[in-house]
């Protein structure tokens, strides 16, 4: 792998609306992909998130009515990853879930544990200004499952394997659906995005983007 397979990887990729419904992207290369995104970097590194993968047709089918981003993709996906991300009550300094990443994942040291709490509330509360608001924090976790997201997206396109996101949905409908379907229980996590995956059928327009004086500024 060098820089140039890189860039042709980033080219390859695009976000294909419709997928090949006969090929299928195999268990080897999806446990890959599912990979990259389970070692994606997470601020504080408390990983906000969980991947539910859909690959039921039935829950499929319910998902259109109120997911216009996903008219074709959702049903021709070879695989669906629903990105959720932790809620507020979920994720505060004291809350058990980052108990658990600290004592159980991380395995800190217990002198350690008042110091890192502090720190992080302090984020919450004076840095970033979340701890007030449920939107914000909520908000704030579904931007770290975005590192997840691209670099599963890129991962698949380095091994020629397509893929969606998806934003074209209706929050509250989409989990009330995962809620009948019991995908989605408590108050610990609501819904980010989503992502489908699968070969294309067609190939995709001429990729176009800003030339890089306009995106990149340097400072001296």
């Amino acid at each position: 792998m060098n820089k140039q397979d890189v860039l042709d990887a980033f080219r390859f990729r695009h976000a294909c609306k419709e997928f090949d419904p006969e090929r299928r992207v195999s268990d080897e290369d999806f446990a890959y992909i599912l990979e990259t995104g389970r070692l994606s970097p997470s601020s504080f590194g408390f990983e906000p998130w969980k991947f539910v993968v859909l690959q039921n047709a039935e829950l499929r089918e319910k998902l259109l009515p109120v997911a216009w981003g996903g008219q074709k993709s959702i049903p021709t996906a070879s695989h669906l990853v629903l990105l959720l991300s932790r809620t507020k009550d979920s994720f505060l300094p004291e809350s058990e879930y980052i108990a658990h990443i600290m004592n159980d994942v991380r395995k800190v040291p217990a002198e350690a544990l008042v110091g890192i709490r502090a720190r992080y509330r302090t984020f919450l509360e004076e840095d970033f200004e979340l701890l007030d608001n449920e939107r914000a924090m909520f908000e704030w976790a579904s931007r770290q499952t975005y590192i997840a997201l691209g670099n599963m997206m890129t991962a698949a396109a380095m091994i020629g394997i397509d893929s969606c996101p998806i934003e074209g949905f209706r929050k509250a409908n989409v989990e009330a659906l995962l809620r009948d379907a019991g995908m989605l229980t408590g108050n610990e996590f609501g819904l980010s995005c989503m992502v489908a995956f699968g070969y294309r059928v067609r190939e995709p327009r001429e990729k176009t983007r800003r030339c890089v004086e306009e995106v990149v500024q340097w400072v001296f």
